[in-house]
């Protein structure tokens, strides 16, 4: 038994201690010594513990679609909390969750009709691996349990996200954890043909074709789903080849594989549609998403399905519990009224239709820093940017540096939250961005640059 407890008796409002904290995809040492803090947010805007206004170029983390602390959404929680702050939704339900599951799919694209919630993208892409294989074995197809992902591929943190995902640096400590049954086709980004390209890039469509070279290998009979995200996002704002999707989908269509969307971060407005799905007119068996569902303000996982994946759940008997998987927050009260009020500000400011408008401007404006100082790739899509830094002859674990510096000195020097994956600045403004917005996060990125090493 411990010896002693430790008390604290009047916790301070400002931290003094930062240690307790193990912080997610932190440098804990860094931030410890240099602490970027927000305490509070409206809008477009946040407010750091020294109380300067930082522009929100990232949307929190892809996820603030309507932006910070949208009085219709608050309000929604707020009167959740008060009439049902919890049910279960195992064998019990709420009328809240099934209010949000079919405004949800009602914007989903074609026959898809069922949603399965979780609480954020990584257990919605769990479920969507889980649903694959139960679904094959459902209709007599128990070999087809093989997931095939993509290089550079980001598909959250779970074991089953990493093992599908393709990033090395996340998967390389849980080794001897990863999924068997994986594989992985290339990714499609080429610095080489790509570089600088508007939109879609016009080479790359047949990358698909290593699709075929995996199902040659294992056979289509043990490959249950492909699984990618329409754009990748985490890894540097990949944006598909023109024809690449369509041809990933015919492929899976002729070898009857489900073919998997990971929209965690693409959904709800970030290309200005409901889905990328629509954006690119291409049907997927599968769509998870979370994020932008309900604005950030809950956490909210959830996996939509075509019918006929539900249907073939429902054969057995009536009692028996069609798929064993769930969470104990799955549909959350909160997060379910979240989801309604959100969707009501998509709609009523016409929010999807704000981030279509300014995708144009959005890529323009980004675009105007080619030739920057140490810019080697922009890429944009919807509103969606990344701006690629020349790492130069820095080594591992320097890489990074540069845009680390860069992402620093933007929040303390110019009032700009973004975000940095390896050498990329990414960025995702909330949809309620204006232009003069989209200016203000271009110029004090192309300011910055011209001050680190």
């Amino acid at each position: 038994m411990p010896s002693s407890v430790k008390r604290v008796a009047d916790a301070p409002a400002k931290p003094n201690d930062l240690g307790a904290h193990f912080m997610p995809f932190t440098a804990q040492r860094q931030f410890k010594g240099k602490p970027r803090m927000i305490v509070s947010a409206k809008g477009m805007y946040c407010t750091s513990d020294d109380g300067r206004q930082i522009l929100d170029a990232s949307a929190g983390m892809w996820c603030m679609n309507a932006g910070h602390c949208h009085p219709k959404i608050v309000a929604a929680i707020q009167k959740q909390a008060a009439d049902l702050d919890y049910a279960p939704n195992f064998s019990y339900g709420h009328p809240v969750a099934f209010q949000a599951a079919a405004r949800l799919c009602a914007e989903m694209p074609g026959d898809i009709e069922h949603v399965f919630f979780s609480n954020s993208g990584s257990e919605a892409v769990d479920t969507a691996i889980k649903i694959a294989i139960a679904y094959q074995r459902a209709r007599g197809k128990g070999t087809k349990t093989r997931i095939i992902g993509r290089e550079r591929g980001y598909h959250g943190v779970n074991i089953a996200g990493i093992s599908v995902g393709g990033l090395g640096y996340n998967r390389k400590v849980f080794s001897a954890a990863l999924m068997p049954g994986v594989d992985h086709i290339p990714h499609t980004h080429n610095l080489e043909k790509q570089a600088f390209s508007k939109l879609q890039p016009e080479w790359g469509a047949h990358l698909a074709d290593e699709l075929e070279n995996r199902i040659l290998l294992h056979d289509a009979e043990n490959i249950a789903a492909v699984i990618i995200e329409p754009v990748a996002g985490s890894t540097g704002v990949l944006v598909p080849p023109k024809g690449y999707l369509e041809k990933i989908r015919a492929i899976c269509t002729k070898h009857d594989i489900l073919l998997i969307f990971d929209e965690v971060i693409t959904a709800w407005g970030r290309l200005g549609k409901a889905t990328a799905a629509e954006y690119f007119n291409i049907m997927p068996d599968i769509i998870t998403s979370a994020k932008g569902i309900n604005g950030g303000s809950v956490p909210m996982g959830a996996t939509f399905i075509r019918k006929g994946i539900y249907d073939a759940f429902m054969q057995g008997g009536e009692f028996g519990v069609e798929f064993m998987h769930g969470y104990t927050y799955s549909g959350h009260p909160l997060a379910c009224a979240a989801a309604l009020a959100t969707l009501d500000v998509y709609k009523e400011e016409k929010l999807f239709e704000n981030a279509a408008k300014l995708e144009k401007k959005w890529s323009e404006a980004l675009h105007s820093l080619k030739g920057a100082p140490h810019v080697i790739d922009i890429r944009a899509i919807g509103l969606m940017g990344a701006v690629e830094l020349d790492p130069g002859t820095r080594n591992p674990p320097h890489e990074m540096s540069r845009a680390m510096e860069t992402f620093d000195k933007l929040f303390f020097d110019e009032g700009i939250m973004m975000r940095f994956t390896g050498n990329v600045m990414a960025m995702s403004p909330p949809l309620i961005v204006n232009e003069s917005q989209i200016d203000e996060i271009v110029a004090k990125l192309g300011k910055t640059l011209k001050t680190v090493k």
